[in-house]
């Protein structure tokens, strides 16, 4: 006979303590799940009225020299803004304290901008998705001192696009860019100009900067990262063009809205509270062959996309991020943003609005790359949130040496258990597959940003066209901008064949961050 049997009342009690220890251990540990910011989801639906009007980034208007060049100004400011009610905020910014004014150039523009750094720090200003010369990048080889300015000048020679500009400053980039120091860089192509489209900046053709930010009490910026992040600062609070509970009065039945993923670490998927269908026409770096119908559209951060909404007279419609799928195991998806929801945009429309003209079924040729015509094949592995092939960011080394005018594959394997993604400079990359599969239709166009999940490979194409340098390099990254700033980053030159390649690059090693 056991002692529980000969004594029912020592049993009892034996029982009670292990269930006491239990009840014990799951309080220490809610405790602790809850001091690591993961015991329930970030979420502010229902919290605000979304009455504030959407700011809109002014355009910059550039001066025109004597032999047609388009100048334009602009200068990192350093200063206080009204993010958040009743608080004010040292935030950066450019031309202003926060954001900076959207550039809007055609195809074919030869253009200069000067940019001068009135920052007490030294920074870059990269020109994210343009196809320019190594040494006018504004990589984080492109440093601008504090008192200087930069002027780098090109002849813009892309498709018609949605791009922007951001500091890129090596082992800083996160916190440059969570400050507040970013606009967009819209090109247009005059070949389209016939081409059914809202284009009325601020009217029907808008731009939503989406960011997250969270505030300590006096509203200063918090910089911290949650215990079990690791992708970076996820912040509890939204901005769209720096406005907080923004609300955006359309006027016409049609609204393009080109949206740009500007957070340093969360990834958003955007839709509509009452499930409402809207067409993708454009990627990352030019508009798609068609629209396309979604009702779902993740973007990571660097990524964009322009959606066109339809809109009904009286309308009262809320763009929101549902829960994105990220890929992760349950307890990395959990505590970095992948069961968050969020409001972003209230949308009403006038009680009468104006007709817009219908889509048009086809939008631009997008011709494919076609793999046989690439001369080489490239594996990346993204190994840790520190390095890509096992190797972190060294400003000296060169990692890849490419041709001038060839065709690549690039092939990208997320070897890591943490979400990433991957940017490449100066090229425009097309899908092939993602995991052996055809891209979805909206991932189809030209791209220069894509999310990777852990465990998969995505094949990429691209012509590494024009701008050779041996001595300047351009850099690949993933676009989480706590990863990159770790390390996980290379760097690659275009040469002309038969160029010799410096073993190190110069004046590099005292910028190591």
């Amino acid at each position: 006979m056991s002692k529980d049997q000969r004594f029912p009342a020592a049993g009892l009690h034996a029982g009670w303590r292990t269930r006491r220890l239990l009840l014990l251990s799951l309080g220490i540990l809610s405790l602790f799940i809850s001091a690591c910011g993961v015991a329930s989801s970030e979420s502010n639906v229902g919290e605000h009225e979304f009455d504030s009007p959407l700011s809109i980034p002014a355009l910059v208007e550039p001066e025109v020299s004597l032999d047609g060049q388009k100048v334009f100004d602009l200068e990192f400011v350093a200063g206080e803004s009204d993010l958040m009610p009743g608080v004010t905020t040292e935030t950066w910014g450019i031309n202003g304290s926060y954001l900076g004014p959207t550039i809007r150039a055609d195809r074919g523009d030869d253009v200069q901008i000067n940019v001068r750094n009135g920052l007490d720090e030294v920074t870059t200003l990269h020109w994210h998705g343009m196809h320019l010369p190594a040494r006018m990048d504004g990589g984080p080889h492109q440093m601008i001192q504090p008192g200087e300015t930069w002027e780098p000048h090109w002849t813009i020679d892309q498709p018609a696009a949605t791009l922007w500009f951001h500091p890129h400053m090596h082992g800083a980039t996160a916190e440059h860019v969570y400050r507040g120091a970013a606009g967009l860089f819209i090109i247009d192509d005059p070949d389209l100009e016939d081409l059914a489209l809202p284009r009325e900046y601020g009217v029907d053709d808008i731009p939503l900067i989406v960011q997250d930010k969270q505030f300590n009490d006096d509203g200063s910026l918090d910089f911290s990262t949650g215990m079990m992040s690791n992708l970076g600062i996820l912040g509890d609070e939204i901005l769209v063009n720096g406005t907080h509970a923004p609300r955006f009065q359309a006027s016409t039945s049609l609204v393009r809205f080109r949206v740009l993923n500007a957070s340093t670490a969360r990834v958003y998927n955007f839709g509509f509270d009452d499930n409402r269908t809207f067409d993708v026409i454009g990627s990352d770096t030019g508009l798609l062959a068609a629209p396309v119908s979604m009702d779902r559209l993740q973007l990571s951060p660097g990524e964009r996309a322009e959606l066109v909404v339809s809109m009904a007279p009286g309308d009262d419609v809320m763009l929101r991020s549902f829960e994105p799928d990220l890929g992760m195991d349950a307890w990395n998806d959990r505590t970095n943003g992948g069961r968050d929801t969020f409001e972003i945009l209230r949308i009403t429309g006038d009680d009468d609005l104006v007709a817009s003209p219908d889509l048009p079924d086809e939008l631009v040729e997008v011709t494919e790359l076609e793999e046989p015509d690439a001369v080489a094949t490239r594996q990346f592995s993204l190994d840790s949130s520190q390095s890509i092939n096992g190797e972190s960011m060294d400003m000296g080394r060169i990692d890849e040496v490419i041709e001038v005018d060839t065709t690549e594959i690039w092939e990208i394997t997320n070897e890591h258990g943490m979400l990433h993604n991957f940017h490449d400079h100066l090229i425009h990359f097309q899908i092939l597959d993602i995991d052996g599969a055809d891209p979805p239709e909206h991932l189809r166009g030209w791209k220069d940003t894509v999310q990777l999940p852990p465990g998969r490979t995505v094949r990429l194409i691209a012509e590494f066209n024009d701008y050779a340098d041996p001595t300047v390099p351009f850099m690949y990254h993933c676009h989480i901008l706590r990863h990159e700033d770790r390390g996980m980053m290379g760097q690659f030159v275009v040469v002309e064949p038969g160029t010799d390649v410096p073993d190190r690059l110069e004046n590099t090693d005292d910028h190591q961050h």
